[in-house]
């Protein structure tokens, strides 16, 4: 018969640099989790989508912590996790659609348009545009950034930035009408 071992000591060292990165990491998480969930939100226009992707978000950051806090702005390093999430995201979405419609493919060969509403949601319109202009759009107005900081969440130059928010904001305008793209710009939608 074995004797049963005795018990092991454990030595737990506890690190206080790691303790620090996590309480800097939660303060991070409750002050921007909030911005990330709503620019995911803005950008797909699904609510559900975009808490998962902010959540993601946080998870990775998380995982590069080191990196993100040393970086010049974090909360840019932020959103743009968040926009790279939401295009593979898209990209994706338009690759599952593309590959059901090969197999499924059952439309009748002319579709007509349907009606357009005669009020049109921001969001909606906002749907309507492509990924970039979209992005450039929404964080130049809906998140207030400067080109600069645009540019840095989207990977992309200043120059691109101008154009895209230019060329995203004249369709919007005719979607919209003037008046209600001037409200979006003005923020109150």
């Amino acid at each position: 018969m074995r004797r049963p071992l005795p018990p092991r000591a454990v030595v737990v060292t506890v690190d206080a640099d790691a303790d620090d990165s996590a309480t800097e990491f939660r303060a991070f998480f409750a002050r921007h989790y909030a911005e990330l969930a709503r620019l995911a939100h803005l950008l797909t226009g699904e609510t559900d989508a975009a808490d998962d992707l902010a959540a993601d978000a946080m998870l990775a950051l998380w995982h590069r912590w080191d990196r993100v806090r040393a970086a010049d702005h974090p909360a840019a390093y932020a959103r743009g996790v968040v926009t790279n999430l939401v295009r593979t995201r898209i990209r994706g979405t338009v690759r599952e659609r593309r590959r059901i419609a090969a197999f499924w493919d059952r439309r009748p060969d002319h579709v007509e348009d349907p009606d357009v509403p005669a009020v049109l949601d921001v969001r909606t319109a906002l749907r309507s545009l492509p990924f970039r202009k979209r992005a450039c759009v929404v964080l130049r107005h809906a998140f207030d950034l400067s080109e600069r900081d645009t540019a840095l969440a989207l990977g992309i130059s200043v120059g691109t930035v101008k154009s895209q928010t230019a060329k995203g904001m004249a369709e919007l305008q005719r979607l919209l009408g003037d008046r209600a793209a001037t409200e979006l710009v003005a923020g109150r939608r």
